[in-house]
């Protein structure tokens, strides 16, 4: 009796170690014109880089920013201009946290940058497949990758809708989508 009593502590001591894990990953909303999707952050591996993202969330940034960027078979970008591509403003450029070991899977949600590997603020992607070549691989200028800092946890089939979009070009970007794909806002749930 008294080994089954230790066992069952045991086991709900380790159920709500679990439950506390996974309430520590914070769900951010997006609420777009297509419907909804569900992020599910990961401050443990990119800290810096969900706490930048939490920000924008939080302050209302994303409200009517768009994808911008919708490449079928690899991914959609957002978080960074208006339905009339003028980019909106952003806090500074945060450090690449590419090196945390998360991977570039399909439905996992990355910091998007320019050509200097810690460059990147507000504009981020949701993989629509696997992009190994993506990932971190070293240190350098061509190595760094970009940053998963979350996936993908409701609304998987918006973001493939999203993805089937006709693009154009438009105001100097390629890849466009020809009607507006709009985040009407986004905020963290929990």
């Amino acid at each position: 009796m008294k080994k089954i009593m230790i066992i069952i502590i045991i086991a709900l001591f380790c159920a709500v170690q679990f439950a506390w894990a996974e309430s520590s990953k914070p769900r951010v909303r997006l609420e777009t014109n297509y419907g909804i999707i569900i992020l599910e952050l990961d401050p443990k591996s990119a800290p810096k880089t969900v706490e930048n993202f939490l920000y924008y969330a939080n302050n209302g940034f994303f409200a009517n920013t768009i994808f911008h960027r919708v490449i079928k078979g690899f991914m959609v970008q957002g978080g960074g201009l208006t339905a009339d591509m003028q980019k909106k403003p952003t806090q500074s450029q945060i450090k690449n946290e590419a090196d945390n070991g998360l991977k570039n899977k399909r439905g996992t949600v990355a910091m998007a940058r320019a050509l200097d590997p810690h460059s990147a603020s507000s504009q981020f992607f949701i993989n629509t497949a696997d992009n190994a070549f993506l990932d971190h691989k070293g240190k350098t200028a061509n190595g760094w990758g970009y940053c998963v800092f979350g996936k993908v946890v409701e609304g998987m089939d918006i973001v493939a809708t999203i993805e089937d979009v006709t693009t154009t070009m438009r105001a100097g970007h390629k890849d466009v989508p020809t009607s507006p794909v709009v985040i009407k806002r986004a905020f963290a749930e929990n």
